[in-house]
């Protein structure tokens, strides 16, 4: 099941129960980048620590 199917389920779901619908998929899908942009500006990677748990740096350190 897609995105579309599940909101168009959630919307008959909550009109048989008089609730407000969901928003569609995808509506906040900007200002959530845009947070996730503003949070990785805020604060960066340390380069002390590893990324991953085995060690190995991630993604944007250098080798």
């Amino acid at each position: 099941m897609d995105a579309i199917q599940q909101h168009m389920l959630d919307t008959y779901r909550a009109a048989q129960l008089a609730e407000p619908a969901p928003p569609p998929p995808g509506r906040h899908d900007r200002a959530v980048l845009r947070d996730l942009y503003h949070h990785w500006l805020t604060h960066p990677p340390h380069p002390a620590r590893p990324a991953f748990e085995d060690g190995t740096p991630g993604p944007g350190t250098r080798h």
